[in-house]
C-alpha cells in the first residue's frame, strides 16, 4: 500500500485530495436543502438592491427576436412564499429526469433480471477487441445523443459492468461513458434533434444584422463530427493513461460470475432477443413510416425534429428493452412468466427510491432559482462584460466558450443557454465578419464539458449511485475526482481544435 502511494503522481495526490474532501460534504440531498436556503436569501438581496438586465431574446411563442428586461425575484415577499408552497408537487411532477428514469427503468429492469444486459456486455467483450473496447464504449456514448437520455441510463452502468468482467476497474468505465454521454453532448456524426431548435433560434438571431441570410441543420455537420473522432480518442486516452492508474487494480466485493463464453440457453435467449427486437422495430416502422402515421409530425409529416416519434423515443427504448429482455428470458429460462416480469419491474423501480427522493429536492431548487432569475442576470451580465472589452474574433469566441463553461454550472439545458446568448453574440460576432455558424459552433464546445460536474445536471446524482454499487464509500467526491481530468482535457484539446479550425479556414458544415 505504501509503495503505490508513494508512485503516485502529483496529479493523483491532488485528485485524491478533492475526492476525501468531496465525499466528507453532506449527503445529496442536504446539499441541495442547503443551496435552496442560499438560493432564497440571496434572492431577496438581490431583488432589494434592485438587480435588473436587459436584452436581446428568442421569444419561443412567437419565433422572434424582442427585446427582454428581467428583475431579480424575491422568494421572501407574500408571492414567493406563495410559489414555494404550492408549486411543490407541481414542480416535482414537472421534472422531466423522474419520468425519464421511471419510464426507462421499466424496460431495462426486465432486460437486466433476465440475465439479457450481462449477456450483451459478455459478448461485446468477446467480439470487440481488448484495445478497442474504451473506444467503442466512448464513441457510442458520445453518439448516444441522438436517443435523448438513453445514454445515461442504459450506457453508463453497461460501461461499467463491461469493465468489470474483463478484469478492469469499473469507475474507469463508468467514468468514460459519463465524460462521453455528457461533456460531449452537443456534437454528433448525425444531425439530431436539438440542432434543429439550436438552428432556428440562431436564424431569428441572424435576422437582426442580415434578414436575408439563414444557416441549416448541417451548418456545423463537419466540425461536429471531427470533434467526435478527436473526442473519443481523448476521453479514451484519459481513461486509460490518467483514470485507471490512479484507482488501480479493481478491489471490491462486487463480482461478475461465469466465464466469458455463452452457454446453449445463452444463445438460444439471445437469438430470441434478437427475434424479438424485430418485432419491435416492425411494429415502430408501422407507427412511423406510412404517411400519415400516428408518430409523424400531424401538420409536415416529418419524422426527425419536433415529431411525436422524437418526442417519445425513450418510450420506444423502454419497449425495446421490455419486450427483448422477456423474449431472453423466456429462450434462456430465466424468466418463465409474466408474473416474474413484473417483479422484475417492480425491482428496478424499487430501486430507485433513494433518488427519487434526491430529485424531489432538486426539481424544488431548480424550481425556486429559476424564479427568482439569477440565472438570466449572471447570464447577461457575464456576456455584457465580454461585449465591452472589444477584443480579437477569435478571442473574443475564446472568451464566450469560457463564459459558457462558467455558466454550465448553474444553466445545464443548452437550449435555455443559446436562446440567451444567441441573440447577443450572433450579432455582434456577424459585424465582426464572424460567420453565425462560427458562434454556433463555439457554443457547442462552451455548453458540454461541464455537464459531467454540475450537480445540476439531473442525473449527476443517479452517476453516484451507480458509484456507490461498485464502491461502497464512494460518494460525491469520488466522482467529481474522477471526472475533473476529462474536463480539463477535453476543454483545452476541444478550444484548440475550435482555434485550428477557424484559422485555417475549414468548413464548418455543409
Amino acid at each position: 500500500m505504501t509503495d503505490r502511494a508513494d508512485s503516485r503522481t502529483g496529479m493523483q495526490r491532488i485528485l485524491d485530495v478533492v475526492e476525501r474532501v468531496g465525499n466528507r460534504v453532506p449527503h445529496p440531498v442536504m446539499i441541495f436543502v442547503y443551496l435552496i436556503g442560499i438560493v432564497i436569501v440571496l434572492s431577496a438581496l438581490l431583488a432589494a438592491f434592485g438587480a435588473q438586465v436587459s436584452y436581446q431574446a428568442y421569444n419561443p411563442a412567437t419565433g422572434d427576436i424582442e427585446p427582454a428586461s428581467t428583475a431579480a425575484r424575491s422568494l421572501l415577499t407574500i408571492e414567493g412564499v406563495r410559489f414555494m408552497f404550492t408549486g411543490v408537487v407541481a414542480n416535482f411532477m414537472g421534472f422531466n429526469a423522474v419520468g425519464v428514469i421511471i419510464i426507462a427503468m421499466v424496460g431495462v429492469g426486465v432486460a437486466e433480471e433476465s440475465g439479457l444486459v450481462k449477456v450483451l456486455i459478455r459478448k461485446l467483450v468477446i467480439v470487440a477487441p481488448a484495445k478497442a473496447l474504451t473506444y467503442i464504449l466512448v464513441f457510442v456514448g458520445i453518439v448516444s445523443s441522438i436517443a435523448a437520455d438513453a445514454g445515461y441510463l442504459v450506457l453508463i452502468p453497461l460501461a461499467a459492468a463491461a469493465f468489470i468482467s474483463v478484469g478492469r476497474h469499473p469507475l474507469a468505465g463508468l467514468a468514460a461513458a459519463f465524460a462521453a454521454v455528457a461533456s460531449a453532448f452537443l456534437v454528433n456524426v448525425l444531425i439530431v434533434p436539438t440542432d434543429g431548435i439550436l438552428t432556428e433560434i440562431t436564424n431569428d438571431a441572424i435576422r437582426l444584422v442580415n434578414p436575408s441570410r439563414t444557416i441549416d441543420l448541417a451548418a456545423n455537420l463537419w466540425f461536429s463530427i471531427g470533434s467526435v473522432v478527436v473526442l473519443t480518442v481523448v476521453i479514451a486516452l484519459v481513461t486509460e493513461r490518467v483514470i485507471e492508474p490512479r484507482l488501480g487494480p479493481y478491489t471490491g466485493d462486487y463480482k461478475v460470475g461465469g466465464e466469458n463464453a455463452l452457454s446453449e440457453d445463452e444463445y438460444r435467449g439471445l437469438r430470441w432477443a434478437g427475434f424479438g427486437l424485430l418485432g419491435v422495430i416492425a411494429f415502430l416502422c408501422v407507427l412511423v413510416l406510412p404517411p400519415g402515421a400516428p408518430l409523424r409530425h400531424p401538420t409536415t409529416g416529418a419524422i426527425i425534429g419536433a415529431s411525436p416519434f422524437m418526442n417519445s423515443l425513450i418510450v420506444s427504448i423502454a419497449l425495446i428493452f421490455l419486450v427483448c429482455g422477456i423474449c431472453y428470458g423466456r429462450g434462456a429460462r430465466t424468466m418463465a412468466t409474466t408474473n416474474e416480469a413484473i417483479g422484475a419491474m417492480q425491482k428496478a423501480i424499487g430501486g430507485l427510491a433513494g433518488l427519487i427522493l434526491l430529485l424531489l429536492v432538486i426539481s424544488q431548487f431548480i424550481a425556486f432559482f429559476n424564479y427568482t432569475n439569477m440565472a438570466t442576470l449572471a447570464a447577461v451580465s457575464m456576456a455584457e462584460v465580454l461585449q465591452r472589452m472589444a477584443l480579437p474574433p477569435l478571442v473574443l469566441l475564446i472568451g464566450f466558450i469560457v463564459v459558457v463553461f462558467i455558466l454550465d454550472l448553474i444553466i445545464t439545458a443548452a437550449i435555455a443557454k443559446w436562446a440567451i446568448f444567441a441573440p447577443v453574440f450572433v450579432p455582434l460576432l456577424m459585424q465582426l465578419g464572424v460567420e453565425p455558424e462560427v458562434v454556433l459552433a463555439a457554443y457547442r464546445v462552451g455548453d458540454s464539458p461541464m455537464n459531467s460536474i454540475t450537480p445540476l445536471n439531473a442525473y449527476f446524482a443517479m452517476i453516484v449511485t451507480f458509484a456507490i454499487k461498485y464502491q461502497k464509500d464512494a460518494g460525491v467526491g469520488t466522482v467529481i475526482a474522477l471526472m475533473l481530468p476529462y474536463i480539463v482535457v477535453i476543454s483545452a484539446v476541444w478550444i484548440v481544435l475550435f482555434a485550428g479550425w477557424f484559422l485555417l479556414g475549414l468548413p464548418w458544415g455543409i
